[in-house]
């Protein structure tokens, strides 16, 4: 028999779920808690019982849509110890992350913090979460000293989040493939110069 928090936290996933598919196909704006209420088969005073808001709610969503993305980093980055490797992997997890059909990762990509103002703090604190990832990797990259490495998370970040637009997961492309496409043009671009030097005796040695 399941105890009585076990069946607490099952209605709180069906919730969640019902919410980010909602927030996700119709906005946030335009779903009502009584709809999400309907699509999880709760009176919406139960949906109330759990949380105090439709504001409330996107949070708990935004927060378990992040909580993947950075458990699914976090556990692909592990896999090696080379910077520009770990960044590869970094931008390939990320772009499979936001391109899957996951209602969670498309309402972390389309409701922004600014869209919600009374909750703009906590919104953003919580995408920083994830940012912050990216902060750590690019921050142990081998790059020349000109570079502005605050700049460089935005731009890797701006880049990668606009993959959401054109990415086709049928294509021709792979997530790994463009990891390496993108990182290749970071090496070639910015890293010190043993470290390309390095990066091309590799490729060379693959290809003969």
């Amino acid at each position: 028999m399941k105890s009585n928090l076990q069946r607490s936290n099952n209605r709180n996933d069906l919730l969640l779920d019902a919410a980010a598919e909602l927030f996700a196909t119709q906005g946030f704006r335009s779903t009502t808690i009584r709809d999400i209420a309907k699509a999880s088969g709760m009176l919406p005073g139960s949906v109330y019982y759990h949380y105090a808001s439709k504001e409330e709610l996107l949070l708990a969503v935004y927060d378990t849509g992040v909580a993947q993305i950075v458990a699914a980093f976090e556990a692909a980055v592990s896999r090696t110890n080379h910077p520009w490797e770990r960044l590869s992997i970094a931008i390939s997890t990320h772009v499979e992350a936001i391109t899957q059909d996951s209602h969670y990762m498309r309402v972390i990509n389309r409701v922004l913090p600014e869209h919600i103002p009374d909750q703009l703090g906590a919104l953003t604190e919580m995408r920083a979460k994830y940012e912050a990832c990216f902060q750590r990797l690019i921050e142990d990259l081998p790059v020349n000293a000109s570079v502005n490495r605050s700049l460089l998370r935005l731009m890797v970040l701006g880049a990668l989040n606009h993959t959401q637009f054109w990415f086709d997961p049928k294509g021709e492309l792979t997530p790994a493939e463009v990891g390496e496409a993108f990182t290749g043009f970071l090496v070639e671009s910015i890293a010190t110069d043993q470290t390309a030097e390095k990066t091309s005796e590799k490729g060379d040695s693959h290809a003969s």
